[in-house]
């Protein structure tokens, strides 16, 4: 991992991230779930239903139990780190059943209740308001890597642009529940593409789900985008600077926020083996004016983990489809230039005018005809050196005529050894794919 001065502990989070950003009123609203509800829902974000809300015990009686689907959630309104919470599963001659099969009674529901209204799982032990929830169907793409429950997306929001985010998956261990300390499984996500990367449970790496073996990594997140620009959206509806957005994906409706955590927990950055504050920084003084944008810079900056993850496996280094080369002329001065990597042309080419301006033109070593966009032409070949990534590369190359062509060079398979190549990075632009090379 990074050096540990670059990693965020709770006290820098709450004084240089939450404090500054996040002002107490706001904050309130947030630690409130009902209200929290309303926020969301006034910005037309997608929340799961509310079936019932219980203030005081007379609800209780006055309720129409019979009304309810078969499954569904009992939660405390002021509720924290997932205690209170109740899910029913289904139902039974005598009852409903929980996670573990068990049997639920309507008196075990209703003690659930008065529980919460006493204010048993309340953030300051106060009484507080209980309320019913739509159960989420777990999305096809998570059941093979979940224990009953369902699994949930933590994405960090920071001035509109998701910084960092995990996947939470249930386990036997968690009783079904995506709770890390009570032992579900941290999977890391790669913002760029929603790709997950490491997965941590109880401490230590994994490479399969518990008791399987289902690999967690290099699987594609559904949606990705979307979940991204959702949880830009209601970080922006909170009215706070520092959130974290826990999403779920419904089997038949799609993306929906489960909750807002006004004081995320940290443990995000050892699912992803990235230190979160300088992630934070590094967007915090960004004037961002929309959320398409704020998603894009997110995409931009934090992409990179999968092809880390693969130059540490092969030891060899993964480059984009555009880079900066460095080319070595005469009087050893380096001159960077934008090159496209073009791994159906076998000999790299270079534009006759960059080779004259670096005084490369005339070292002609030999020509060859090739087949070019106009039929057939005849191109002289000259030496050159230049640096691809910390690679120098000794080569022989084509002069062409580049003038109309947005890169100077094209860098072709013949000096691509020992670099693996990903048509999704790119080294210091997006282009359009239909620009001409």
């Amino acid at each position: 991992m990074a050096k540990t001065r670059h990693l965020l502990g709770m006290n820098a989070r709450n004084l240089l991230f939450i404090q500054p950003s996040s002002p107490k009123k706001l904050k309130a609203i947030v630690d409130n779930k009902l209200q929290t509800k309303e926020v969301l829902e006034a910005s037309h974000l997608p929340i799961p239903k509310v079936y019932k809300i219980f203030s005081t015990k007379k609800d209780l009686d006055s309720f129409s139990w019979k009304s309810l689907p078969n499954s569904f959630v009992v939660k405390p309104n002021m509720g924290f780190g997932g205690e209170g919470i109740l899910v029913v599963f289904g139902t039974k001659k005598n009852g409903w059943t929980k996670q573990d099969g068990s049997i639920l009674t309507l008196s075990d529901i209703k003690l659930q209740i008065l529980d919460i209204l006493d204010g048993n799982f309340s953030l300051n032990n106060l009484p507080d308001v209980a309320y019913i929830e739509q159960k989420i169907k777990t999305h096809r793409f998570f059941k093979k890597i979940s224990y009953r429950g369902t699994p949930d997306i933590r994405v960090i929001v920071y001035n509109k642009i998701p910084v960092m985010a995990m996947l939470r998956l249930p386990t036997q261990e968690s009783g079904g529940r995506a709770n890390i300390h009570q032992g579900a499984v941290a999977v890391g996500i790669e913002i760029a593409t929603g790709i997950t990367t490491k997965a941590w449970w109880k401490g230590r790496a994994i490479k399969y789900f518990s008791g399987t073996k289902r690999k967690l990594n290099g699987l594609k997140i559904p949606e990705w985008d979307q979940i991204l620009y959702t949880a830009s959206e209601a970080q922006q509806a909170s009215g706070l600077g520092f959130l974290g957005v826990d999403i779920v994906l419904d089997r038949d409706e799609g993306i929906q926020i489960l909750e807002l955590n006004a004081r995320p927990g940290l443990s995000i950055q050892l699912a992803n083996l990235s230190p979160l504050k300088r992630r934070l920084e590094r967007v915090e003084d960004l004037k961002v004016k929309d959320t398409d944008k704020a998603v894009s810079i997110a995409k931009e900056l934090f992409g990179g983990e999968i092809e880390r993850s693969i130059e540490e496996i092969t030891g060899q280094p993964v480059i984009g489809s555009r880079v900066k080369v460095e080319i070595l002329t005469k009087d050893k001065k380096r001159h960077t230039i934008s090159a496209k990597i073009d791994t159906g042309a076998w000999r790299t080419a270079i534009g006759y005018e960059v080779a004259e301006s670096l005084g490369l033109a005339h070292e002609v070593i030999g020509a060859k005809k090739v087949r070019a966009a106009f039929g057939k032409e005849e191109r002289p070949i000259i030496p050159l050196t230049y640096f691809l990534g910390n690679k120098k590369i000794k080569t022989e190359v084509f002069m062409a005529d580049r003038s109309k062509m947005k890169y100077d060079i094209i860098i072709g398979r013949r000096d691509l050894g020992g670099f693996l190549i990903s048509v999704k990075k790119h080294s210091h632009s997006r282009n359009n794919e239909n620009t001409n090379q």
